[in-house]
C-alpha cells in the first residue's frame, strides 16, 4: 500500500453490502471502534516508534542495520522503518476516516442516537487527530486526507502536502470534536474526553514553543490554552498518578488510573499482540524462548547521566523500571529459577558466556515482561499483552508545568511547579536543591520519566521549537557514541563496572580499546524526517521541492 493510491486511501475492500450491514446498533459501532486500538497501530509501534522516538532522540543505544541508521543518522527516504511508520499511521486515519465517512448515515438510518453516533465519532477523530499528531511532528508537512471514498471515485488519488497550519488545525478540530462527544468515563483501555483534553494540551504547547522561537504558527496564548486543558485533566478526570512506577509497566496494571491512552494489544499472534518484548528483551533467560533481540540495545551513556544528574544524589525509583544494571535483581522476571539477577556478563557453571555486555553495561528493562511462568501468558510470535501508553497523566503534569513556564526562565511556585515536584515525588525524589524549574530541569524529567515511551523524540523538537541552536546543542554535545570497554581484560572485573571506563568516539581507552564509531552531527536538515521514497515515486507532489498547500476546510 502507498500513499495516495487505491489501496492507501481504502484500508479494507470496498464492499458496499457489507458497510450497509453494519453499524446497526451501538454494540457494532463500539466493536468497530475497537479495532482501531491495535492491529491498524502495528508499523509504527513494531519498530519505529521507538527508533525514531528514543533512538534517535540520543536515549538508547543501538547500533544494528535500518534500526541503527536512526542513531548514526545515516538513515534515508529507503529506510524500511521510516516506509512502516508512515504508512502505519495513515493506515490508522485511512480506518478513522472509514467509520467518520461510513457510520453517522447508516447508523441513524437504524435509528441509533446521535449521541452514541457522536461518541463514535469521537473515538475515531481523537485517533486521527493523534495520527496526525505523530505525522507532523516526524514529517513537518504531509498531505491532509477526508473523505477517500470520493477522491477515489473521482480519481484524485495524487494529493498535495498541506502546510503546518493547516494540520496543525486540523488536528486540533479533531481533538475538540472528540473531547466534546467522547465520555468522561468508559471501560477500561477506552479513551475518553479527558484523553483528547489531554492531547489538545500537548497540541497547543506546542504551538506555543514554535511562537516562543519566533515562528509564524502558533502565539503565547497557546500556553494558556494549553494550561487550561492540562489542569482539567489534573483537577477534574479522577484519574492519579500510579503509586509505583515500575509496577505501572506489568501485564495485571495496565489499565491503572494514570493511562490516559494505550495502544490495546492481546496475546493474538503476530501483529495483535505488542513486539516491544522481542525487541527490548536482552536474552531468552528473561523471554522463554528464542524472541529476545535486545542483547545489544542499551541506555546511552547521555541518559545515563542526565537521570543521575536529575536525581541530585538520590536513588531515582524510575531507574530500574527503564534498564537493568549490574546486580538489580526482578523477582518477577524467571520466576521458576529464583528470579532474574543482572550481570554485565553472565556465564554457566563451566564458565562459558551466556549474556555479553552491552557498549553502556545495562540492558532495556521498560516493556520486557517475562515468560509465561512470570505472568500467565504465552508470548510466542512478537505478542505481548502488555499495551503500549501513548498518553500519560504524568505527561500532562510536565505539560501543566511547561504551559505556565510559557516563555520564562523559570518556576518556583504555584500550580505548575506543584505538578513537576508530584512527577519527582512518585519517583523518590527531592524538590530540586535550588528550589527552581527552569526549562532545561523540566526538559530532562521529562527525559528520564517517559524514558523508552517512544516519546523523546516529540519532546526535543518542541525544545527546537523553542530555541533551535540551544536543542541542536543538546543533540550534539550527547556524545551518543560514547561506550564503555573493559580496562584490563584479565583481571577479574567483568561484572564491576570499576573494570570499565568510557571512551568516546574515536577514542582510545587506557587499556588500548579503540571506540572506532563515528561522532554524530545534528543539523537544522535532520529534524524532520524524509518522505519514504516509494510515496514520492507514485506522487511527485511529495517531493521535497514542491510547495504545500493550505487546506481548504469545510
Amino acid at each position: 500500500m502507498v500513499a495516495c493510491s487505491n489501496d492507501f486511501l481504502e484500508f479494507v475492500p470496498e464492499d458496499q453490502a457489507t458497510v450497509n450491514g453494519w453499524y446497526r446498533t451501538p454494540g457494532e459501532i463500539r466493536q468497530s471502534t475497537a479495532a482501531m486500538y491495535g492491529r491498524p497501530w502495528f508499523g509504527f509501534n513494531d519498530v519505529f516508534s521507538w527508533a525514531a522516538g528514543d533512538l534517535m532522540a540520543g536515549d538508547m543505544h543501538h547500533n544494528w542495520d535500518q534500526e541503527g541508521q536512526f542513531f548514526y543518522l545515516s538513515y534515508n527516504e529507503n529506510n524500511s522503518h521510516i516506509g512502516d511508520g508512515w504508512q502505519g499511521l495513515y493506515d490508522v486515519i485511512s480506518y478513522a476516516n472509514l467509520i467518520i465517512d461510513d457510520m453517522p448515515t447508516i447508523a441513524s438510518g437504524y435509528g441509533v442516537s446521535q449521541n452514541v453516533i457522536n461518541a463514535g465519532l469521537g473515538e475515531a477523530r481523537f485517533f486521527r487527530g493523534f495520527a496526525y499528531f505523530l505525522l507532523v511532528e516526524y514529517w513537518g508537512e504531509v498531505p491532509i486526507i477526508e473523505r477517500p471514498a470520493e477522491k477515489v471515485a473521482t480519481g484524485n488519488l495524487q494529493l498535495p502536502k498541506n502546510t503546518l497550519a493547516s494540520v496543525y488545525e486540523f488536528i486540533r478540530r479533531d481533538l475538540v470534536f472528540a473531547a466534546e462527544n467522547l465520555p468522561p468515563t468508559d471501560a477500561a483501555g477506552r479513551v475518553t474526553s479527558w484523553a483528547a483534553k489531554g492531547m489538545l494540551a500537548k497540541l497547543h504547547v506546542t504551538l506555543g514553543q514554535r511562537s516562543v522561537g519566533g515562528g509564524t504558527i502558533g502565539s503565547p496564548t497557546d500556553f494558556t490554552t494549553a494550561a487550561n486543558y492540562a489542569a482539567d485533566v489534573i483537577n477534574n478526570s479522577g484519574l492519579s498518578l500510579y503509586n509505583n512506577y515500575e509496577d505501572m509497566f506489568k501485564i495485571a496494571n495496565e489499565h491503572n488510573p494514570e493511562i490516559l491512552f494505550g495502544l490495546q494489544f492481546i496475546n493474538g499472534g503476530w501483529g495483535f499482540g505488542s513486539s516491544r518484548q522481542a525487541r527490548f528483551a536482552r536474552h531468552s533467560r528473561i523471554t522463554g524462548d528464542a524472541q529476545a533481540w535486545g542483547g545489544g540495545k542499551c541506555m546511552s551513556v547521555s541518559f545515563l547521566n542526565t537521570l543521575q544528574a536529575n536525581a541530585e544524589g538520590r536513588t531515582d525509583n524510575r531507574r530500574r523500571a527503564i534498564y537493568m544494571q549490574s546486580g538489580d535483581v526482578y523477582n518477577y522476571l524467571a520466576t521458576k529459577t529464583g528470579g532474574y539477577t543482572y550481570q554485565i556478563v553472565s556465564r554457566d557453571a563451566t564458565g562459558a558466556q551466556i549474556e555479553g555486555s552491552t557498549p553502556t553495561l545495562n540492558s532495556l528493562k521498560k516493556y520486557v515482561v517475562g515468560n509465561v511462568d512470570d505472568h500467565g501468558y504465552v508470548i510466542s510470535n512478537q505478542d505481548s499483552p502488555l499495551d503500549i501508553y501513548m498518553l500519560r497523566l504524568a505527561d500532562v503534569y510536565l505539560l501543566y508545568a511547561e504551559a505556565l513556564l510559557g516563555s520564562g526562565a523559570s518556576l518556583t511556585s504555584g500550580p505548575g511547579y506543584a505538578a513537576y515536584l508530584a512527577v519527582r515525588a512518585r519517583a523518590g525524589l527531592n524538590p530540586p536543591a535550588d528550589g527552581n524549574m527552569t526549562y532545561v530541569d523540566l526538559f530532562n524529567e521529562r527525559r528520564v520519566e517517559f524514558g523508552l515511551e517512544g516519546i523523546a523524540w516529540l519532546d526535543v523538537k518542541r525544545r527546537y521549537y523553542r530555541n533551535a541552536s540551544e536543542a541542536l546543542a543538546y543533540l550534539n554535545s550527547q556524545g551518543r557514541t560514547d561506550r564503555y570497554f573493559r580496562i584490563n581484560e584479565n583481571d577479574n572485573l567483568e561484572n564491576d563496572p570499576a573494570g570499565y571506563e568510557v571512551v568516546p568516539a574515536g577514542g582510545i581507552g587506557s587499556g588500548g580499546a579503540v571506540n572506532t564509531d563515528p561522532f554524530v552531527t545534528f543539523t537544522a536538515t535532520k529534524m524532520n524526517l524524509p518522505i519514504p521514497g516509494i510515496e514520492v515515486v507514485n506522487n511527485p507532489l511529495l517531493r521535497a521541492e514542491q510547495p504545500a498547500v493550505e487546506y481548504q476546510f469545510d
